[in-house]
């Protein structure tokens, strides 16, 4: 054929014969049956892109027998930001992982890097000043009890990321053996070797890495047995917790919940006939007839805050015991937040440690004044201020859900064509005061910092959308997770010392409460009984309280003259330290100075405020900590301060 002959013919593509037809229709069958084809659609999700995408496909497509025996190891990982407080929290959970108690001795944890078995850690902060972002890791062996030291294991994993990601890697670690399963802490930078940002592929973060360690364990270890397997599996037949087994069960259940005992193997009959009649005792399986069993709603779920509370309540008897405290298992209680009508927790702090090491949970295990001892989660810890030892605290449940304030804001914007600012705020209602507008503005920069679900223009008018109420309530779901309690130091001073403090403490206002808290005369509570009784006999002696008959009758003033008492006492010593004049601020005058420091005391903490010939201590307030060393003023109230920064007359206050 001449090439000028050429006529191409447009038009479908013909089908490549009868194999292709055979082929379709296999594929279309096995579809219809439930079988994986190789041929799918895949939603983008990100998952693949970084470093290690191509590599962790390839782990996971390996051979699923090995798989089966290999060792386990449990992985997490956390992306953490390092802009805004992340540095700081970053610092934070530096000296976390290195605190008491994480070794085998009881000795604080040791930092390690790639070469070095003491790291610094100071020097790996500050090599991660400029970084954008940090990965933290906990690597879990289900085995790592059996390995000596686990830095080798650790420095072998990392080398061998080195080569996956295919980049030098700068990060540090640290062992704890502090749990019933050893695990290592691993902060890496987010830098790769030549200065950028380092980005691991999410499949290679949740999937890679956890096989590349199972390699190197089964490696060490050799693979599990049979006989490990078999009494592994065993175990997890009484389990009170999401098991393996459990798993299995959910998968083969119908729509309707029914399972069967029976299975080909009879080792994994005789498994699962035995997690059945574990789950019926526990409520959570019903059995219908033969090897018939219907398996409870939500089934999953409750088996595994089964065995998050049994996790806490095993940390509540280590703390407990290794501060020889005895309390009964019925007398110790995990706080619920969200339970209707959840009363305070009043008591003394026992410890404060990670419900979550991860992602920086928090929680407080609290003796309480009712004779019991409470697990409290607190959230996350840069939202919680440091608690000395031994503190006395009280927990609050937090409320959420849209306030006030933004209703007021929507309704503000709807008026005005979407926009809010101060001005359009005080035409809106004429009986608004400048400092209740203001009030809204750091509610609006509040949402704009966190969520980022708000605008403002350059100058200052912000935008407020018609789905605003959808975004505050978003806003403060997000601050509830964050923070779901409040927790008030009634006194940083132990109790053993309260009873003859020459200042107003916490049982002096328990004293002359209205309606004190009740005081059970048992455990912690039976403690604050006796130096309840011997703080009334000191403050006979001292003529602040007399007795009357069988009661004791308090003298008018008694908490503001032991208020100034101390007051007077912390201001001679800080005049000695500074060599300045200490001059009382009186309720109605001006503040101006420079706020220098918190001065801790036992009737409350309080600013120390230095002028240029005199120093003033007055009530602190949480907002003053972002503010040390500037210039502040304020008026003094009954009630507390209002502050501004800087000297000016005018301006935005803080309250």
């Amino acid at each position: 054929m001449h090439d000028d002959e050429f006529e191409p013919r447009l038009g479908r593509m013909r089908g490549r014969g009868k194999e292709a037809r055979y082929l379709s229709l296999v594929v279309k069958a096995a579809r219809r049956a439930g079988r994986r084809t190789g041929i799918r659609s895949r939603r983008f999700d990100g998952s693949r892109i970084g470093r290690g995408a191509g590599l962790a496909r390839v782990l996971r497509s390996g051979d699923r027998l090995g798989a089966f025996r290999a060792r386990r190891v449990v992985v997490k990982a956390r992306l953490a930001m390092l802009a805004g407080k992340g540095a700081a929290a970053a610092r934070a959970h530096l000296r976390y992982i290195q605190r008491d108690g994480v070794t085998r001795d009881g000795q604080p944890g040791t930092l390690y890097s790639a070469d070095r078995d003491a790291a610094d850690g100071r020097s790996f902060l500050e090599r991660s000043a400029s970084d954008r972002h940090q990965f933290r890791f906990i690597v879990s062996a289900e085995d790592a009890d059996q390995y000596p030291d686990l830095k080798p294991f650790v420095r072998r994993l990392m080398s061998q990321m080195e080569e996956d990601l295919g980049t030098r890697l700068d990060w540090v670690a640290v062992d704890h053996f502090n749990t019933g399963h050893p695990h290592t802490h691993i902060m890496l930078r987010g830098k790769d070797d030549r200065g950028d940002n380092l980005v691991i592929a999410r499949e290679y973060i949740s999937h890679g890495l956890r096989e590349r360690a199972m390699e190197i364990v089964s490696l060490d270890l050799g693979p599990r047995t049979d006989l490990e397997i078999e009494e592994r599996l065993r175990s997890d037949t009484g389990a009170e917790r999401l098991t393996a087994i459990d798993r299995r069960l959910i998968r083969d259940m119908d729509a309707q919940h029914f399972v069967g005992a029976g299975d080909s193997d009879p080792f994994h009959q005789s498994l699962r006939a035995g997690r059945l009649q574990k789950l019926g005792s526990l409520g959570l399986a019903e059995h219908i007839d033969g090897d018939r069993w219907r398996l409870a709603e939500g089934l999953a779920d409750t088996l595994r805050r089964m065995g998050e509370r049994g996790d806490i309540i095993r940390t509540m008897q280590r703390e407990l015991s290794a501060r020889k405290l005895e309390r009964g298992a019925a007398d110790q209680i995990i706080f619920d937040p969200m339970a209707e009508g959840a009363a305070p927790v009043i008591g003394r702090v026992v410890t404060r440690g990670l419900a979550d090491e991860l992602n920086d949970r928090h929680y407080l295990i609290v003796d309480g004044i009712d004779g019991r001892t409470h697990y409290a989660e607190i959230g996350k810890g840069e939202a919680v201020d440091p608690i000395p030892k031994d503190a006395i605290v009280r927990i609050v449940s937090r409320e959420g859900g849209v306030r006030p304030v933004d209703r007021t804001i929507a309704e503000v914007a709807a008026a005005n064509g979407g926009r809010y600012s101060i001005d359009a705020h005080l035409r809106h209602d004429p009986t608004a005061t400048q400092a209740f507008a203001e009030t809204h503005v750091r509610r609006l920069e509040a949402m704009r910092r966190v969520m980022r679900s708000v605008e403002r223009e350059a100058d200052g008018i912000w935008i407020v959308t018609p789905d605003h109420l959808d975004k505050a309530a978003a806003f403060e779901a997000r601050r509830l997770r964050d923070r779901p309690v409040s927790v008030e130091i009634l006194s940083a001073v132990p109790l053993e010392r309260l009873p003859d403090t020459e200042a107003a403490t916490w049982l002096d206002r328990e004293l002359t409460a209205d309606a004190p808290a009740p005081v059970r005369d048992a455990g912690f509570g039976r403690e604050v009984r006796a130096a309840q009784a011997l703080r009334r006999q000191w403050l006979i002696d001292e003529q602040l309280a007399e007795t009357r008959g069988a009661q004791t009758v308090y003298r008018t003033g008694m908490i503001a003259t032991l208020q100034r008492r101390e007051l007077l006492r912390v201001a001679g010593q800080l005049s000695d330290e500074l060599g300045l004049p200490f001059v009382e601020a009186r309720a109605g005058e001006r503040v101006e100075g420079r706020f220098s420091r918190t001065v801790e005391m036992a009737s409350g903490r309080h600013a120390l405020i230095e002028r240029s010939r005199d120093f003033t201590l007055v009530p602190w307030r949480p907002v003053l900590d972002r503010h040390v060393g500037k210039d502040v003023a304020g008026t003094v109230r009954e009630s507390g301060i209002n502050w501004a920064i800087g000297r000016q007359r005018s301006g935005p206050s803080i309250s």
